[in-house]
């Protein structure tokens, strides 16, 4: 049990309750013969003592581990074999898909897979590309050039790619952010 005469008491803990509770508490600390902030303390105490929570000063410790540990999981065959789906839907062995999935739900992450990653890297360089092309453009108009550019069409078009590029981004990491949560891609699979 807590030592509670050695404990310095200074700090503070509130919660609302119910009418019928602060009637109940108040009953109970009467027929112990306490205050109610007592007997809320012992209430604690008890909790705390029969909880498996560290006390201060004896902290859990945590085994240092290397990259390479392994972590042994027994699953039911249904759950293996919606893993083994879920897997192969993101192109990930299973061992592979858990530890990612793991991290994400750790870390509060929506990792992509490589191809996912190296399929908007491309996308990102094209649309840096049609930037730096836009940019030269109007930079040759400003400085009086005539632009031996782009029609109202060409720069339509331009807009167009972009546009559907900046959708597909947006679909994509939707598509991504769902499948982390449902397990599966946007196609369903």
């Amino acid at each position: 049990m807590l030592n509670t005469v050695a404990m310095v008491a200074n700090h503070f803990i509130a919660a609302r309750v119910s009418p019928e509770m602060k009637v109940r508490i108040k009953a109970l600390a009467n027929q112990r013969q306490l205050s109610e902030s007592a007997l809320l303390k012992q209430l604690l105490v008890v909790t705390l003592d029969g909880a498996a929570v560290p006390r201060l000063g004896h902290a859990c410790r945590v085994r240092q581990v290397s990259r390479d540990a392994r972590l042994y999981v027994r699953l039911r065959p249904d759950d293996q074999l919606l893993l083994a789906a879920r897997a192969a839907a993101r192109g990930m062995p299973p061992a592979t898909y858990v530890s990612v999935l793991v991290r994400s739900h750790l870390r509060h992450l929506s990792p992509l897979p490589k191809e996912e990653l190296l399929a908007l890297k491309g996308a990102i360089t094209e649309l840096g590309a049609i930037g730096r092309n836009l940019n030269q453009i109007i930079h040759t108009m400003r400085q009086g050039g005539s632009a031996a550019g782009p029609r109202r069409e060409d720069v339509m078009a331009m807009i167009k790619v972009c546009t559907g590029l900046r959708d597909h981004f947006k679909a994509t990491l939707l598509a991504n952010l769902r499948s982390w949560e449902d397990g599966y891609d946007s196609s369903g699979t």
